[in-house]
């Protein structure tokens, strides 16, 4: 690999994934070379497929890696000059199988990142690490750190607090080395890369099914995925980029308002849709029986608005509303009939 082939050279952790598979597509696009890796290298044929559908996918090739052992990564690493670590547990794991593949798959990623020569790692993080606790009446950013001994916190939110605590801990204590730059996305919105969606998703399905009679008093800042994959690839790149927190919200919606915007939008298409408010007490007693509703418990009620201004102003980034990101979502829902 020459000298400017390799300063376009970007290895992707969890290609497979929502957010992990638009950023392959806009780096193609962009002109990177892109490496991504996978748990099983089985997957290879179907996910090219799916870049294909959106990009060239010739400058992409692969690489077997699992977060959760060494095996591989010195190799994934081998010739690459950024690293956007994308790849992420899933909301729905205990707090004991959450945390620690987050945090030590991190920190394994940074190790290799640092031994290969790695100039920066961009590591996806989430505004559940810069949360305020108790809620804010004015906007919180990226300077705020989510206590992650709270009692109150949701596993969710105390993993991805402390896995990106570990990252800046890990940087600190290894000056001089690799560059380390975190994002932080609000509830993750927009179209779907093929017929793949993902948990964040699943807010918009669910409601298009008629899944959700009543809607629990929960709300989010929301980001679409084609502005969070933009805001990535700016915060790679820019030469301010690096060693810093990057908050990526746009506004703030109720479940409520997620329903009304789809009802407004979509009219029969979204007849199934519910308006109506589950009470608290309803929620608690669901969470006696049903972990999904358990985790659910920390947010009711509460509203956190975020800034991104941060962004915004050093790196030019601008958002769609939150609104376009949700019917963005659903359009894409009902397209590939999964709805």
């Amino acid at each position: 690999m020459t000298t400017s082939m390799q300063d376009r050279a970007v290895l992707v952790t969890g290609g497979s994934g929502y957010i992990g598979g638009w950023v392959i597509v806009e780096l193609l696009r962009q002109g990177f070379d892109v490496r991504t890796t996978l748990r099983d290298l089985s997957k290879t044929a179907a996910l090219r497929k799916r870049i294909d559908e959106e990009a060239d996918s010739s400058r992409l090739n692969f690489a077997e890696a699992d977060l959760a052992a060494d095996a591989g990564w010195d190799e994934a690493m081998m010739g690459m000059r950024y690293v956007l670590h994308v790849a992420s547990p899933m909301m729905q794991a205990g707090g004991g199988e959450l945390l620690k593949p987050a945090r030590d798959g991190t920190l394994r990623v940074l190790a290799a990142a640092t031994r290969a020569g790695v100039k920066r790692v961009v590591v996806t993080s989430s505004l559940a690490a810069a949360t305020p606790v108790p809620a804010r009446s004015s906007p919180a950013d990226e300077t705020v750190w989510t206590d992650p001994m709270h009692p109150g916190l949701s596993e969710y939110a105390r993993s991805k607090t402390l896995a990106e605590q570990a990252a800046w801990d890990y940087v600190g204590r290894n000056p001089g080395g690799l560059e380390l730059a975190t994002i932080l996305p609000g509830l993750v919105q927009g179209p779907l890369l093929g017929l793949t969606a993902s948990m964040s998703l699943d807010l918009v399905a669910r409601m298009l099914k008629g899944q959700m009679p009543a809607v629990p008093r929960l709300g989010f800042p929301i980001v679409d995925v084609r502005d969070l994959i933009d805001l990535h690839i700016k915060v790679m790149t820019h030469p301010e980029g690096g060693g810093q927190r990057w908050a990526a919200s746009s506004d703030f919606l109720w479940m409520t308002e997620v329903a009304a915007v789809l009802k407004a939008h979509f009219g029969a298409g979204a007849r199934k849709v519910s308006t109506r408010v589950a009470p608290d007490l309803l929620i608690k007693i669901a969470a006696l029986f049903k972990q999904e509703y358990r985790s659910l418990l920390p947010d009711l009620g509460k509203r956190q608005d975020f800034s991104a201004y941060k962004a915004e102003k050093l790196l030019g980034w601008q958002h769609r509303p939150a609104r376009d990101a949700v019917i963005a979502t659903a359009q894409s829902l009902i397209e590939k009939k999964l709805v």
